[in-house]
């Protein structure tokens, strides 16, 4: 079985190591170069999406901002799972938003901003404060503000009409300000019969807007909230592979802040964590094989590791550490890898994360230190 992965990244690689097991070839395909390369090597194989198709008998996505003329090619082949629908959905925020309606599951208070009345018009519906985000683009905190008074409402529509105007079909979506109590990602898959299964719920913390640890935790309630969701819009979709729901605990409801149409780093701890994990179940799921089970097998967490290319030797040494390099050349902030802490049980994984915190840099890892310092302070 060949899959072709529309997107070169890291989330290729991983599928790529995850597949080989069960023979499933990848190659990924650059949507920025057109070259065809392989997935751990980034050796260029092959030129242009037609000849990708042909040597592929599944196409799937590692990211959602794939150009709709890409998507439709891809469609018509039909070989492209979950949908180009559902990766339109994961890429643009007024898609995403109706999805979320259509399946009627609970999201913020909302209203799509095209222009300067809209833009008022919003903060009378909405209500301040609240979050602006680019419909197209924005990830990882990038083309988003946050409105907290109306005296602020000329300056940040400025910069908003500059994001409007600078590309085709922008808008921006403006939604009502949720007073969480954390952030938490429900990480599942949906196979073509329709069977679904779900992984345990992950608690994330973010840094400047870019997930720097998530833990996967048990909680039945929200469990059980996030998995009625998540079988809603994937129902909806007539979804096939991994979907992530991205999501806020209000005391104990939960609302959908995003989704995402793909595997998800919030969904790395399954690699050591579950019995089968994200990137494999992915692949069973577009290949139509058997789903795989998602039970937990050891309390784990997953690091990001951000703009650096080395880590101290003793992170090697300790027990139930995991490093998972990508292979990219080092950048500011940039996402280079990540670690996935494991414990038999969940004292051993918080020791093991205090652990961690006197041997990893602070200003790199603050997500970790700040755990450190509260499982201090409580004990």
């Amino acid at each position: 079985m060949h899959v072709l992965v529309l997107g070169a990244g890291q989330l290729a690689r991983m599928m790529s190591l995850a597949g080989a097991p069960l023979n499933i070839e990848i190659s990924a395909y650059d949507v920025s170069s057109e070259h065809i390369v392989h997935p751990l090597t980034q050796t260029v194989i092959g030129k242009g999406l037609e000849n990708a198709i042909a040597n592929a008998d599944v196409i799937t996505a590692e990211f959602e901002h794939i150009p709709h003329d890409v998507l439709e090619t891809c469609e018509q082949s039909g070989k492209f799972l979950p949908s180009s629908e559902a990766i339109k959905a994961g890429g643009d925020r007024r898609i995403e938003k109706a999805l979320l309606d259509t399946a009627a599951v609970r999201n913020a208070k909302y209203h799509i901003i095209n222009t300067r009345d809209d833009f008022y018009n919003a903060i009378e519906s909405v209500g301040v404060p609240m979050v602006l985000k680019s419909a197209l683009g924005g990830y990882d905190g990038k083309g988003q503000w946050r409105l907290k008074d109306a005296s602020q409402a000329d300056a940040i529509w400025a910069e908003m009409e500059e994001c409007i105007t600078a590309t085709d079909n922008q808008a921006i979506v403006a939604e009502e300000f949720v007073p969480f109590s954390r952030e938490v990602s429900l990480v599942g898959v949906r196979g073509k019969d329709g069977s679904v299964a779900v992984y345990p719920l992950a608690e994330n913390i973010h840094t400047n807007g870019v997930l720097s640890l998530s833990t996967a935790i048990s909680d039945l309630e929200l469990q059980a909230q996030a998995e009625e969701m998540f079988t809603a819009v994937a129902n909806t979709l007539n979804y096939v592979g991994v979907l992530t729901l991205e999501l806020f605990d209000v005391e104990g409801t939960l609302l959908v802040n995003e989704i995402a149409p793909r595997v998800h780093n919030s969904g790395h701890w399954t690699q050591q964590g579950a019995e089968t994990c994200q990137f494999e179940n992915h692949l069973r799921a577009v290949c139509g094989l058997p789903l795989g089970s998602t039970k937990l097998i050891r309390e784990t967490a997953m690091i990001n590791i951000l703009g650096e290319d080395t880590l101290p030797q003793a992170v090697l040494e300790m027990d139930g550490c995991h490093i998972h390099w990508y292979g990219k050349e080092k950048r500011q902030g940039r996402k280079m890898g990540h670690i996935n802490v494991c414990g038999d049980y969940s004292g051993e994984l918080q020791r093991r994360l205090c652990a961690l915190a006197g041997v990893l840099d602070k200003p790199a890892f603050p997500a970790v230190h700040e755990f450190a310092e509260n499982f201090s302070s409580s004990n």
